[in-house]
């Protein structure tokens, strides 16, 4: 067992991070760093009431800084949380954004900071071609990260996922220059997380690294991060669950989050595409939604993945180096922390299926699914997902 005070360092991949327990301390500085002098603090209502929160904004306050705090983000963002958040930073003349908490506030934070200067809708700016070439590149002000959670890996990534509630869809705003300037990876800031929230959040940072895996494209620098950031997973998401106090698992648990949200730039699949359906509509956690249909999709894909599974096996360090062993240690995984097995057990039932299925066929992530899977394939994965059938 390493020192968890050793896990300290400053890496640039991607973007200048600062990792390591008690790090927060340096919130002013990385703001400074970034040119900023009156950050908005953007996180959620609970975090908001937390001590952390505060002593963030005191720490920058006692630095000079003009801070200020913005709450107002759901737990699946919407659209109206970006543009209240807009309103208050143009309002009092912000000219950055401290995003501060889970994947959530994180999402909403860049997006904010990306549409502050900006005067075309925020949906022309969906990912969808080149549709980020309509921003002005100068108007988008400059953001510090401070993950709370060890989920999303959305400090270091590129995009702020947010729902239009007209169409209850999931949305992916993308611009490069979203990406935070700094990022501060406290470990010390996850240590209060609930075993339950640690549990989703970490299967999101698994369902990261395996699916960009899986993924049906030619990126080795991205498979070499996804590989160890499951074998993080399978050594330390079990003991952030047991004990939220275990500061080394909390560390390495953090950093495969972020190593997740690196090496999906590779691509992402059907677990990502059957999720984001039932998370807008349902307003169910999109890790633990993630972890839900993880293995009907691996069963599904089974024929493209097979091979790299048996490699990704004998690294991670299974007995067992086949895909079967993996979808038995998945599985195992799964119980051991309190995952449910099925989508019913979060509310999806048959009357949704032919929804959800469209829904999720045109969804960006599916077409880098091993596996072509439209309308009908969807539905499949789907089906076996509420009987719990393998």
């Amino acid at each position: 067992m390493s020192d968890p005070k050793t896990l300290r360092g400053n890496w640039n991949y991607p973007t200048s991070i600062r990792f390591g327990a008690g790090r927060i301390k340096e919130l002013p500085d990385a703001c400074k760093a970034a040119g900023m002098k009156r950050p908005l603090l953007v996180t959620d209502p609970g975090l908001a009431k937390l001590p952390m929160v505060a002593e963030a904004l005191k720490l920058c306050a006692d630095a000079g800084l003009g801070v200020a705090l913005f709450a107002d983000v759901k737990p699946n963002p919407v659209a109206k949380n970006v543009e209240d958040g807009v309103k208050m930073f143009r309002a009092e003349k912000h000219d950055g954004v401290i995003a501060f908490g889970g994947g959530s506030a994180l999402d909403t934070a860049k997006v904010i900071a990306f549409m502050a200067g900006q005067t075309r809708p925020m949906w022309d700016f969906e990912d969808i071609g080149d549709w980020w070439t309509r921003a002005n590149p100068d108007g988008i002000a400059p953001a510090v990260a401070v993950p709370t959670t060890a989920g999303t890996g959305s400090e270091v990534g590129r995009a702020g996922v947010i729902i239009d509630e007209a169409t209850h869809t999931k949305k992916i705003i993308f611009h490069p220059k979203m990406m935070p300037a700094v990022v501060i990876a406290d470990p010390e800031l996850t240590v209060g997380l609930p075993a339950h929230i640690t549990a989703a959040t970490g299967m999101d940072a698994f369902a990261h690294n395996l699916e960009a895996y899986c993924a049906p494209f030619v990126h080795p620098y991205a498979d070499g991060v996804a590989v160890e950031g499951c074998r993080l997973v399978k050594e330390y998401l079990p003991r952030a669950v047991a004990n939220g106090k275990d500061l080394e698992a909390r560390a390495y648990m953090l950093a495969a989050a972020g190593m997740g949200a690196t090496a999906f730039q590779k691509g992402l699949g059907a677990i990502h595409a059957l999720s984001h359906p039932v998370g807008s509509n349902l307003d169910s956690h999109h890790g633990l939604t993630n972890a839900v249909v993880m293995p009907y999709v691996l069963v599904f894909n089974r024929a493209a993945i097979e091979e790299r599974l048996t490699r990704l096996a004998r690294y991670i360090g299974l007995k067992d180096a086949s895909f079967g062993g993996v979808m038995d240690w998945v599985l195992a995984l799964r119980r051991e922390i309190g995952i449910p097995h099925t989508l019913k057990d979060l509310g999806m039932s048959a009357r949704d299926l032919d929804r959800f299925s469209e829904m999720a066929a045109v969804d960006p992530c599916a077409g880098g699914n091993p596996v072509k899977a439209g309308v009908p394939e969807m539905k499949q994965m789907y089906v076996a997902a509420l009987d719990g059938r393998l």
